[in-house]
């Protein structure tokens, strides 16, 4: 098999993956000095940074999934890019709240299509085991990404709080080279509009899909549940561990994520990627039921590298295989209802396991983690490829 990662198509793919993220992880280091130098900003409302960048993502989701398909992708793609770029970069300017949230979140109309039209692209870039190759190595540096990014804007807050919001200006030439450089198939349909919903919603009611959507729920409310949210906590009541170290052991998972993603075309070339899925879904189950028994805040690091080998393997075959059902000129609706899935794993995961929490202590939200990896394993013979 040829060296994807070699491909200008999905390099530029990277890098729109690489923006997609880089708006919140940057400036995570900066939110406690963002409280002090933003009027009206304080430890209460200060979430309302974040929230106002994600939430026009999920407004959104399915006009552009449409637009995507209806127009084409650069069509979305390059005008998303511009206004990323241009009101991400807008907030360095930012001195009151109401100025903040208003530029976060024009910045965030721009940024909720990237994330879905670039893993459209790599669907409409490759087949098969190339599609699946791709989707680790956009995997990959989604996860570096993820884990550097934090680091990056710690560095750029020593010139100030405002620097990290510089990051967002290199969508603009990256705009620049999808114009000029990006090279894909665009979907070409006759059908009217209202067919064109039709089938697709039809398409989506299949099975199998349905499947990889659930999957693709249980998967991410184990990650904001308790991953992101609960296992910091654990680590803190339990063993008393500092913030930076809190960081180090969770970055393990982005780094085993980042390696096993990048492996997984060699990985299919030996595997189907069903029996990939349910590898990852019992890393699920090991990890969740591993993180109580762990006797110091340093063994946490095994249940951390199971989680992220399960997130390795899991989300870029789940993302292949999605990809692969769609229809080219409907792959960016597929794709765009998957991201809000995804979205509405990140709303409820708080919520579910903070009821949890609140009702049966710590270690229930890792049982229940359990149970989310147990259901995805119940979940395989639904996506057999006859399913």
């Amino acid at each position: 098999m040829r060296k994807l990662y070699l491909d200008t198509n999905l390099q530029i793919v990277f890098g729109v993956t690489l923006m997609a993220i880089v708006s919140v992880s940057s400036i995570v280091p900066v939110l406690p000095d963002m409280v002090r130098h933003i009027h009206g900003l304080g430890p209460a409302n200060v979430g309302l940074v974040i929230t106002a960048f994600t939430l026009p993502g999920v407004l959104m989701a399915p006009v552009t999934g449409i637009l995507g398909d209806r127009l084409g992708r650069k069509a979305v793609l390059v005008p998303s890019l511009f206004v990323f770029g241009i009101f991400g970069m807008a907030c360095f300017f930012a001195r009151d709240l109401s100025t903040l949230l208003l530029l976060r979140f024009l910045q965030g109309l721009g940024a909720g299509p990237l994330g879905m039209i670039n893993l459209t692209i790599i669907g409409d870039l490759y087949a098969d085991r190339e599609r699946l190759a791709a989707m680790g190595y956009n995997g990959s540096v989604l996860a570096s990404g993820t884990a550097a990014f934090p680091a990056v804007g710690g560095m750029l807050a020593l010139l100030g709080w405002n620097w990290p919001f510089l990051l967002p200006a290199l969508a603009l030439p990256l705009g620049v080279l999808v114009v000029l450089r990006l090279r894909t198939p665009e979907p070409k349909s006759s059908q009217g509009f209202g067919e064109y919903l039709r089938q697709a919603a039809h398409g989506m009611r299949r099975t199998r899909v349905l499947a990889l959507f659930a999957v693709t729920l249980l998967t991410f409310i184990v990650l904001y549940g308790p991953i992101i949210t609960y296992l910091p906590l654990l680590l803190d009541h339990w063993f008393q561990t500092p913030a930076p170290r809190i960081g180090i052991i969770v970055s393990f998972a982005s780094l085993v994520t980042a390696t096993a993603s990048w492996k997984l075309g060699h990985l299919a070339a030996r595997f189907q990627p069903r029996t990939l899925m349910g590898t990852a879904f019992g890393f699920y189950i090991l990890s969740m039921l591993g993180v109580p028994f762990m006797p110091g805040e340093w063994w946490m690091i095994l249940p951390v590298l199971g989680f992220g080998l399960a997130q390795g393997l899991n989300v870029p075959t789940l993302m292949a295989t999605l990809s692969g059902l769609a229809p080219d000129n409907q792959r960016a609706a597929y794709m765009a209802a998957n991201g809000m899935v995804l979205r509405l794993s990140q709303t409820l995961a708080p919520i579910l396991m903070g009821a949890v929490y609140a009702g049966f202590g710590i270690k229930a939200v890792f049982w229940t983690g359990a149970l989310c990896g147990l259901a995805m394993f119940l979940l395989l013979p639904f996506l057999k490829e006859d399913a």
